[in-house]
């Protein structure tokens, strides 16, 4: 019996392994079957997916990339540009940790710099790490409000107190590396744009933003990384404000994925925006998300909401007059630009004194120490963009794998749908009798 109980531990998920527990006699075996799960949650994608490793002030951080296309072009450069957004020390209003991070490419490549459809390795070393920063004062022994030391102490028992090992926002590098592949198949693949901008830091909203035609050198031209540059400068002397009251600030991110056919995503768990939620939602300090208008939405009627359809006159496509749907309606992209909204807490380790406890329970009262972002927002925008790329890569993988394996012959198929989509067979005749001025009368009954 016991060793069925251990056979049937190992393979099942920790949920499961959980449930089985409660109806069967805990022994050695089969607590070090549940020991094998610990650790999980490094990994991200089914088809083409990411797993992410390194610690803040280890030797260095990266990732393994498995499931990238074979014949792909890729230089260091590339992945390089796209580190060089995200690393620290770029202003005054990131953290001043003086880091390189200059990436290495281990496998995966030949050497032509051609992918071979073989897992991806690429690692940045960790040069600038002071460790003394956490370890010669209370932060060695004094829980950060609202920061990941408490639970990481509550989960494993034990943590990496220099830096915050894996809650430090160091792990990005490597989603951030794999990002810039996802970038460049997303672009090959169909045109496809991701773009990320600060929308709100506080109170303080961008405005006048077109997101189909706002570009990354509009967002790269100051240091907030907001392309209304009116709005740039309100929003940089209210992190400066913060910043020198040893003080921290939070706001919203907004990323849009232009040119993305229609079809990606599924109907009930596997929807495009779910996915997408918990991609970015993955990120450190990331406390909320958005679809679309979302929330805001909430506050209009169904006639007020809803993208009605046209026919566009140039391509014969079906397209959306608006796009309060943020590109996604059924969990499924329907041709217009992905639009999503991430917010972002303020920065949790703050140069101000506040109340905490020890790791043994003792009240007492902590200053952060050490290097941080009094806002994270500027530095946020590569992470986002990097992790909208990898769920549309991956979700491009799935709907290639089920639902293009074959071509579809049929003689009936629908009107092509979204912005990039063309009608090739001419002016479709009209095969419905519509009542009079053109409408149609639907009986719906859903449940």
């Amino acid at each position: 019996m016991k060793l069925l109980h251990s056979a049937a531990l190992v393979v099942c998920t920790s949920r499961c392994l959980l449930r089985l527990l409660l109806f069967v006699a805990v022994t050695p075996a089969a607590v070090a079957a549940l020991q094998l799960t610990m650790g999980t949650g490094n990994s991200f994608g089914r088809v083409f997916r990411i797993s992410t490793w390194g610690e803040s002030h280890g030797g260095g951080v990266g990732v393994v990339l498995d499931g990238c296309p074979p014949r792909l072009a890729i230089t260091r450069e590339e992945i390089q540009a796209d580190l060089d957004r995200r690393r620290p020390g770029q202003s005054r209003i990131t953290t001043p940790r003086n880091e390189a991070d200059s990436v290495e490419i281990m496998s995966g490549l030949n050497q032509d710099g051609i992918s071979l459809g073989t897992p991806i390795a690429m690692v940045v070393r960790n040069k600038d790490q002071r460790s003394s920063d956490y370890l010669e004062n209370d932060m060695s022994v004094a829980y950060r409000p609202s920061h990941a030391d408490a639970t990481y102490d509550a989960k494993y028992g034990v943590r990496a107190i220099a830096g915050g090992g894996r809650s430090s926002a160091r792990e990005t590098i490597g989603r951030v590396a794999a990002g810039a592949i996802a970038r460049k198949i997303l672009k090959q693949y169909s045109d496809i744009e991701v773009l990320a901008y600060v929308s709100k830091v506080q109170d303080i909203e961008a405005q006048n933003v077109d997101h189909e035609t706002f570009t990354m050198e509009q967002v790269d031209s100051n240091i907030v990384r907001c392309p209304d540059a009116d709005s740039a400068e309100r929003m940089l002397a209210r992190i400066d404000e913060i910043r020198k009251s040893g003080n921290s600030i939070g706001g919203v991110v907004t990323c849009v994925a232009r040119n993305v056919p229609a079809g990606l995503g599924a109907p009930v768990f596997d929807k495009l925006e779910a996915d997408l939620a918990k991609a970015c939602m993955s990120i450190p300090a990331a406390k909320g998300f958005e679809s679309g208008d979302g929330f805001a939405g909430t506050l209009l009627t169904g006639k007020d909401h809803n993208d009605e359809f046209y026919i566009d006159s140039e391509t014969g496509s079906t397209r959306t007059k608006t796009n309060r749907s943020g590109g996604i309606q059924g969990g499924i992209s329907n041709g217009e630009s992905i639009v999503v909204h991430v917010a972002f807490k303020p920065t949790s380790t703050i140069g101000q004194l506040q109340s905490t406890v020890t790791r043994d329970g003792q009240e007492v009262d902590l200053r952060g120490k050490g290097r941080h972002d009094p806002c994270v927002l500027p530095r946020a925008i590569p992470m986002v963009e990097a992790m909208v790329a990898l769920t549309l890569v991956d979700h491009i993988m799935m709907q290639v794998a089920q639902c293009e394996l074959f071509p579809n012959v049929q003689d009936e198929q629908p009107n092509p749908l979204g912005k990039m989509a063309r009608r090739v067979d001419g002016e479709r005749k009209q095969k419905y009798t519509v009542a009079s001025a053109g409408s149609v009368s639907q009986r719906v009954d859903e449940e």
